[in-house]
């Protein structure tokens, strides 16, 4: 699959390290992770627990150490950040860099489950600018390229500009979906286990609102973000701030994701929210 090197209103041409045949090897780079993560899990997996208490298996190391073997031949200048890999202080100093989580959705892909991805985004100057994200059970491939648009299966997202929250499709943690539910009826959605792709899901218009806990990863993040950005939708922090990538700690606060309309509308609910609680507790 290749990715559109003009934008659809015949913007630049983009950069000479993010050309269609380069976009194409990434691509099929991700896309034959996602298929030797599905080969280990029909021959058997090995799992165990790594130091925070989540799960991970042979076929997460595999993906990465593979990941990385193709994606660092295409330009050994670009820096590595994994959340399989050994981090360290030397990506700080990278203008570019990969940010990779091999099995995201790691506990869904153990109990195959549908919802996990391979998601892959190269950072430049603290913000993605190519994306590549796919769910092989769903058979789900999701690209994108900074001012060039995203695709899902080949086709172009754009999310519908809806402006209400009434009726809203939300997921995320219940503690979110309560609070935006006491300022207007929604519908909740199942918690996808795969961040990257619960964010996606809002790219496709199958979401409306979605919502992140704190402590969320770049690697989690990262190539979702581009997509929901070139499908017109946001992601930020509570308090509207757009995400930095490539940071020495590379972790965030909540975060909220919606169509660019929505977005604001969701923000001035959780607000309000606080507001009331805030009123509430006082003495």
């Amino acid at each position: 699959m290749s990715i559109e090197t003009t934008s659809a209103g015949g913007g630049a041409a983009l950069p000479s390290a993010l050309d269609d045949a380069f976009a194409r090897q990434v691509t099929d780079t991700v896309t034959a992770a996602g298929e030797l993560a599905l080969a280990m899990f029909r021959a058997g997996l090995k799992t165990w627990t790594k130091g925070n208490d989540s799960p991970v298996t042979d076929a997460d190391m595999a993906v990465d150490a593979f990941l990385r073997e193709r994606l660092t031949a295409l330009d050994p200048a670009i820096g590595w950040l994994s959340e399989e890999s050994v981090d360290g202080p030397e990506r700080l100093a990278a203008r570019r860099l990969w940010v990779v989580d091999p099995i995201d959705g790691t506990r869904a892909f153990m109990a195959a489950g549908a919802d996990w991805a391979v998601s892959v985004a190269l950072v430049e100057d603290g913000r993605p600018v190519a994306a590549v994200l796919f769910a092989p059970a769903s058979g789900e491939l999701f690209t994108a390229v900074a001012g060039a648009g995203a695709l899902h299966n080949g086709r172009p997202l754009a999310i519908a500009p809806r402006t209400r929250l009434d009726g809203a499709r939300v997921a995320g943690p219940a503690a979110d979906l309560d609070a935006i539910a006491r300022t207007a009826p929604i519908e909740r959605l199942p918690r996808i286990r795969s961040l990257a792709l619960r964010l996606a899901r809002v790219a496709t218009g199958e979401i409306d609102v979605a919502f992140s806990g704190a402590n969320s990863n770049d690697w989690d993040l990262a190539a979702a973000d581009l997509i929901v950005e070139e499908a017109r939708g946001l992601l930020t922090t509570r308090d509207g701030a757009r995400l930095r990538y490539n940071a020495p700690v590379p972790r965030h606060a909540s975060l909220v994701c919606a169509g660019a309309p929505l977005h604001a509308e969701a923000l001035g609910a959780l607000k309000a929210e606080v507001f009331l609680k805030a009123k509430l507790d006082t003495p």
